[in-house]
């Protein structure tokens, strides 16, 4: 089953919903500000997504972290560690197909080919 990651109040996610349920989608939606995020969920996606990608460097909560933890996210377990903390710094909607397959942020017509 279709999974999306994100958090309930971004605009992107809404939109997200929206077309799934217009499209009759069944799906799962994870918040993760309302029920975390796990290390074993953003090592698999970043084993099909790249990290640079994964983290929203043009978020506020990242511009707003201090130069250190900003540092932290070219490596790798620091940066999950960071997306566990502070969370709205991962990039929305993660789409996790429930087959391997994954797509990160909101393309219409390149969702269209998957769902």
């Amino acid at each position: 089953m279709l999974t999306i990651y994100g958090i309930k109040n971004c605009d992107t996610m809404q939109k997200a919903m929206k077309w799934l349920d217009a499209k009759k989608v069944k799906y799962h939606f994870h918040d993760y500000k309302e029920s975390g995020i796990d290390k074993a969920t953003i090592e698999n996606w970043l084993k099909h997504l790249p990290l640079d990608k994964v983290v929203n460097l043009r978020s506020t909560t990242f511009k707003e972290l201090p130069d250190t933890d900003k540092a932290a996210i070219s490596d790798k377990t620091k940066a999950i560690k960071l997306m566990m903390t502070h969370n709205s710094i991962i990039k929305r909607p993660v789409w996790d197909f429930g087959n391997g397959q994954f797509f990160l942020g909101w393309d219409e017509k390149e969702l269209s080919k998957l769902v």
